[in-house]
């Protein structure tokens, strides 16, 4: 009884650290880090600081409700068709889909496309329809997944005894 009690009771071991290529690329991407937040906050630190508390509050009281409601909204959806399986294949190019919208924003709705053609010299007026045609792909290349996934399940399925 007390050989069982030390078994249940015994925490498993953790490994510490990794190897050393793991460890010195951990310490270069700490340092470059630490380099882009001196040079990032050397201008404007009260300006940066303030957008990084914008952009929480913007994601926590905004966005994430909006996106939560509507992946219950898919997961619901696809779970009055018995489908529900099939959530993944909506919910992930929606969510890289909506991260792509989120970062180019500006460019996208046209708001900065004077500002971006001065600093680039490039037209901005390509963005929007960029990012629909990576959203298409998304969704094709998710639809053709799940597609390959049906009909590999479909060949490994018994057939159906009448």
């Amino acid at each position: 009884m007390l050989h069982r009690l030390t078994r249940l009771t015994a925490l498993p071991r953790i490994p510490l650290g990794g190897g050393p290529l793991q460890l010195l690329l951990l310490a270069c991407s700490f340092a470059l880090a630490a380099y882009a937040g001196v040079r990032l906050l050397a201008d404007d630190w009260s300006g940066v600081a303030l957008w990084f508390v914008g952009a929480a509050l913007l994601h926590d009281l905004v966005l994430l409700p909006l996106y939560a409601v509507a992946d219950r909204a898919v997961v619901r959806g696809l779970g009055a068709v018995r489908r529900r399986e099939w959530a993944p294949y909506a919910r992930i190019p929606a969510a890289l889909s909506l991260l792509l919208l989120l970062l180019w924003f500006p460019l996208i709705s046209g708001v900065t496309e004077r500002r971006y053609r001065l600093a680039t010299g490039l037209p901005a007026d390509v963005f929007l329809a960029r990012w629909l045609l990576i959203t298409a792909a998304l969704f094709g290349g998710s639809a053709l997944l799940l597609v390959l996934r049906l009909r590999r399940a479909a060949k490994c399925r018994p057939p159906a005894v009448h």
